[in-house]
């Protein structure tokens, strides 16, 4: 089977020195501004704007904005050494920092110049706003084709009514990126991309979630009422909205699997510390071969993702990129994130079903990993879709 890494004559899986101080930063960022402050913000689901500050001033944010607009301009390679750091720390408030590189895609893959001065370089670098997402629905999640949120052309406007769910940061949002069927009978042709203002009449958001984890992660509705967009705030041109999500995905996936992986290292990190100090039967529990044998899937496990979200990020900075290779990174990063939160609480045993320690945590938040930016079925339908073309 032929795959992105057979384009090359070699493989390195070395960091260059640039990228080894990137890692440090993002680490020592957690380690400094997130750990400590996880638990309390989970805990009373708190917005981490002050940290999302703090992130931006040193370039840890916004991070996927080219140099041109005032952004770091990072690689996806980058933007996922990144997300594991933050997410190690706490996976709901590295979700919250990093939508903003979500929000923004539509308008750096698809956007005009002006739009990419106004609302990255302007909005979103000078201003320090938030961008918020808008494709899933109430009706219509894995499904993107089935929205029903409407654009109707009239005049030198469209006028937009519908609602999205589910959208990470919309109680922040400054300006949304949404997509709406201009032709709802022309199909995956009849979609085209949006950007909103939070303050154009007619816009509100709706129902904040109370969700089981990353629960520092903004979740809520949003509605659109007869809201008039006018014509230059539309993403590329009408009918391109459906290639424009898809492509947005391939440049995304690799980012939240590396999220999944931030939150699988601690799982694995903790069971290891918790393996050597706890003791059972007169020797610490990771001598008994059931304790052991768990953690030695989970490293194992742990570096087989890595290598996939690392191989999905290199195609797209490459311009190789597959669907077939995000959603394997998604997919499997996702699946081994969540087995390895389930077997941290085991091996903790009682004490890990309490919210004093650490894996409790961990398992509340790593579901969520199987279900957005494409569940883990949809992902295994993308794979055979590509292996059987």
């Amino acid at each position: 089977m032929v795959t992105a890494l057979d384009t090359v004559a070699g493989v390195n899986f070395e960091l260059t020195e640039e990228q080894k101080q990137l890692q440090k930063m993002a680490r020592d960022f957690a380690a400094k501004e997130i750990i400590p402050v996880a638990e309390h913000y989970d805990r009373d689901a708190i917005f981490p704007k002050d940290i999302f500050d703090k992130a931006r001033k040193i370039g840890l944010a916004n991070m996927n904005i080219p140099e041109a607009y005032g952004g770091v301009g990072a690689t996806v390679f980058e933007e996922c050494l990144v997300s594991e750091e933050m997410a190690y720390g706490c996976s709901g408030i590295s979700t919250s920092i990093g939508t903003n590189g979500l929000g923004d895609l539509p308008i750096i893959l698809g956007g005009s110049e002006a739009q990419k001065e106004y609302w990255l370089g302007e909005r979103l670098v000078d201003k320090g706003e938030f961008v918020a997402y808008g494709v899933t629905e109430a009706a219509a999640g894995s499904n993107v084709v089935g929205i029903q949120t409407r654009a109707e052309k009239k005049g030198a406007h469209y006028v937009i009514n519908g609602s999205k769910t589910f959208i990470t940061n919309a109680s922040y949002a400054n300006f949304f990126t949404v997509f709406a069927k201009t032709d709802p009978n022309a199909g995956h042709r009849g979609m085209t991309a949006f950007i909103i203002d939070r303050n154009t009449p007619g816009v509100s958001v709706g129902k904040k979630f109370d969700k089981l984890g990353q629960r520092a992660s903004d979740t809520a509705e949003i509605v659109f009422e007869n809201v008039e967009v006018p014509e230059e705030n539309m993403i590329g041109k009408e009918g391109t909205g459906f290639y424009l999500a898809m492509k947005v995905f391939d440049y995304s996936r690799p980012g939240v699997a590396a999220g999944a992986l931030g939150l699988q290292r601690r799982a694995l990190e903790e069971s290891i510390k918790y393996a050597r100090e706890r003791e059972a039967f007169g020797q610490p529990i990771f001598q008994h071969q059931a304790i052991g044998h768990k953690i030695a899937d989970m490293a194992m496990n742990y570096e087989a993702a890595r290598l996939l979200v690392w191989q999905a990020a290199w195609a797209v900075d490459h311009g190789v990129a597959n669907p077939r290779l995000a959603a394997y990174a998604k997919a499997f990063a996702a699946d081994m994130a969540t087995k390895a939160a389930v077997d941290a609480v085991q091996v903790f045993g009682g004490y890990g079903f309490m919210k004093e320690y650490p894996v409790e945590k961990l398992l509340r938040d790593v579901k969520i990993f199987q279900i957005y930016e494409g569940t883990s079925e949809i992902q295994r339908n993308i794979i055979v879709r590509e292996l059987f073309k």
